[in-house]
């Protein structure tokens, strides 16, 4: 099972919009893809200027279409995934794969790697799923990195100080370097557990093997020591330089402004391999598809520290407007006052890059600005419901945190109701309505669209 399964299933359902038009990967394919960023069908460009290869994005790009892709639906999401976490199995290792019907020579301008933003350093692959081992082959890790290509042969990776870096880190101790294999046009189980934040030591491999019902399937790959994806459209064998690094960047993350320029190592492309007609997989920087991916896991992470300290979490929205990353909004059930500034103190121990979240009874709806900005205007009181936390580490991915160390101030909000007060002064009012008014209803507002 892969990614062209999965379009084939999303084709049937009408998800796919097909582009026939000649676009180019400068600018061209990224200004259509921001286009039908929210909510929008998966797009797959099938005449890309200079290239033969056609080009598929959005895949994730909407939580109904990774439930879909997972075979649950949003109310089961946060526990199949809190499931494959903590029971990940071992995929199967076979002998071949529709990703090795082609075995060539590097030469990364035969692939039609995008230029997404006007600042850009040059083309970057967004959606390459990164498999390494440590160098005695205890640890293994699977994640997510964008890398800049430099030339036919080299990329520079940006490695933040988390797994993989942890394991290039030993490679150096070790004087060697670190083996990696990079596969592209995966199946959105394979990019939700490449994405997920397990302990280092956990395969993520092996979360998304639980994910996709015990379907996923490896190869060995040809010239470096690791696993690849046997389903994968295309398959980058590479090797991390632990001595040689480059200037990477400009580039834009997750809040849709520049990353800083900063020394990153260089990658080695040794060899390529991939399906006969392989479908390259792209995916927008700061886009929706983006900000699902970083967020939905941590998301989880919120709902389950805070389900431990009130009676119930009904949602976790990690917003658009705070990039799917720096804003939460959480809705509860409590039972007494300070529940709420409870739930708070664990979402930002749970998610220690978020700055700001607001929390509410189970009558707002956390996905609508409006709703929440009610909560705040009619129960919430700044003297009392309040927390600021200074000097605390953030996200770097905050333009207005301190960049060297992250520190940043935090603030939540809490905009439950007071069960002191009488609840009738909260409640909002309602109008009685027939049947026979809500169909007229609905014929009015049919007439006017």
């Amino acid at each position: 099972m892969g990614l062209r399964s999965f379009l084939e299933q999303m084709e049937a359902k009408g998800e796919v919009l097909h582009v026939k038009d000649e676009v180019s990967t400068r600018f061209e394919i990224p200004f259509i893809m921001k286009k039908f960023d929210n909510e929008g069908p998966i797009l797959l460009f099938e005449k890309v200027k200079r290239y033969k290869t056609r080009v598929v994005a959005n895949v994730c790009g909407t939580q109904k279409r990774i439930c879909a892709a997972l075979n649950t639906d949003q109310n089961e999401l946060y526990k199949r995934l809190i499931e494959a976490w903590r029971s990940p199995q071992k995929p199967k290792i076979v002998e071949d794969g529709s990703v090795k019907e082609t075995v060539e020579k590097p030469d990364l301008s035969k692939i039609p790697v995008l230029t997404h933003f006007e600042k850009d350093a040059g083309p970057y692959i967004t959606s390459a799923v990164i498999y390494a081992k440590s160098i005695d082959g205890s640890v293994e890790n699977v994640s997510v990195h964008r890398l800049q290509v430099l030339d036919k042969k080299h990329l520079a990776i940006r490695l933040v100080p988390r797994h993989l870096f942890k394991l290039w880190q030993m490679a150096k101790d070790a004087g060697k370097d670190l083996d990696v294999s990079m596969s592209i046009g995966v199946h959105p189980a394979v990019m939700l557990a490449a994405s997920s934040p397990v302990p280092f030591g956990v395969n993520e491999f092996d979360v998304a093997n639980v994910l996709m019902d015990n379907s996923l399937r490896l190869v060995k790959c040809e010239r470096v020591d690791a696993y690849a994806l046997a389903e994968a459209e295309l398959v980058l064998e590479g090797k991390i330089s632990t001595t040689k690094e480059v200037v990477e960047g400009t580039f834009v993350d997750i809040t849709g402004t520049y990353d800083v320029e900063r020394k990153q190592p260089i990658v080695e492309v040794v060899s390529i391999t991939h399906r006969e007609d392989y479908v390259y997989q792209a995916l927008l920087p700061s886009g929706a598809e983006h900000r699902l991916l970083m967020g939905l896991p941590h998301e989880v992470l919120i709902w389950e520290a805070v389900s431990k300290v009130v009676p119930k979490v009904y949602a976790v929205n990690l917003s658009d407007g705070g990039s799917g990353w720096l804003h939460a909004i959480i809705s509860i059930e409590k039972q007494l006052d300070g529940d709420g500034k409870n739930a708070l103190l664990a979402a930002f121990a749970a998610h220690p890059s978020l700055k700001h979240a607001v929390v509410v009874d189970s009558d707002i709806d956390v996905y609508n600005v409006s709703d929440v900005e009610w909560a705040i205007a009619t129960r919430f009181q700044a003297s009392k419901d309040l927390i600021v936390i200074e000097n605390v580490r953030g996200s770097t991915l905050d333009s207005s945190a301190d960049q060297e160390t992250g520190l940043t101030t935090k603030m939540g909000i809490d905009a439950t109701r007071p069960l002191a007060k009488p609840r009738e002064k909260f409640e909002r009012a309602k109008i009685p309505a027939s049947k026979r008014v809500e169909r007229l209803a609905r014929k009015l507002l049919g007439l006017r669209t």
